[in-house]
């Protein structure tokens, strides 16, 4: 379980086939002096256990389930990547909470300036329509936004200058993929109104 707030702006810093899969190697000088082998690390969002540490790198076995759910296949060596260990039990929970389950990836259409924010509009799949809502939460590359504006297909979040400088979402643009899971208690909820029957009647 995670928080959505990024610890560390980790470098990709070799990518290498095994088999159908990738071993994923980072150098996160931070988070390598937090984990063990077989810890949980959010790799732009996406759990990932750790197979390898040293004191300034970390290596993660990505499979090819996860290759086709997420961008992280479109990594390159310099890559920036969010790290975010995983929560302890007692910890302050700043953000939402997070899997680190992507539920799909969602397309970059926009991103431009307003006033002080920094504004990111992505088309989002029909996994993850459900569960956006004006003002709730959403997690995009492992990072805890609320979104901003709801329109069809398409959210925005807004980004202060602190996000900008601890993640990489600064250096997307249009056309780039994002990884995006939706709030974890809406799939609760909406999952027992379905199954429990319950229809929602639009107001008149």
């Amino acid at each position: 379980m995670f928080s959505g707030i990024i610890e560390e702006l980790g470098r990709v810093r070799s990518i290498t086939p095994v088999g159908e899969a990738l071993r994923l190697c980072v150098t996160a000088a931070e988070v390598s002096q937090g984990v063990k082998v077989s810890d949980s690390v959010a790799v732009n969002g996406v759990c990932l256990t750790v197979t390898d540490v040293s004191p300034q790198t970390v290596s993660f076995d990505v499979i090819p389930e996860t290759l086709s759910k997420t961008s992280l296949g479109q990594l390159e060596p310099g890559s920036p990547v969010n790290l975010e260990r995983a929560l302890c039990v007692g910890d302050r929970l700043g953000g939402h909470f997070v899997q680190g389950h992507v539920d799909a990836t969602g397309e970059v259409i926009n991103v431009y300036t307003e006033g002080e924010w920094y504004m990111i509009t992505v088309r989002a799949p029909e996994e993850v329509r459900p569960y956006l809502i004006p003002h709730g939460s959403i997690s995009m590359d492992g990072v805890s936004l609320t979104v901003a504006r709801l329109s069809g297909d398409e959210f925005t979040v807004a980004l202060i200058p602190h996000t900008l400088k601890l993640t990489n979402l600064g250096d997307k643009k249009p056309g780039d993929l994002v990884n995006l899971e939706g709030d974890m208690i809406g799939k609760y909820v909406l999952t027992l109104i379905r199954e429990s029957g319950f229809r929602l009647v639009p107001e008149s």
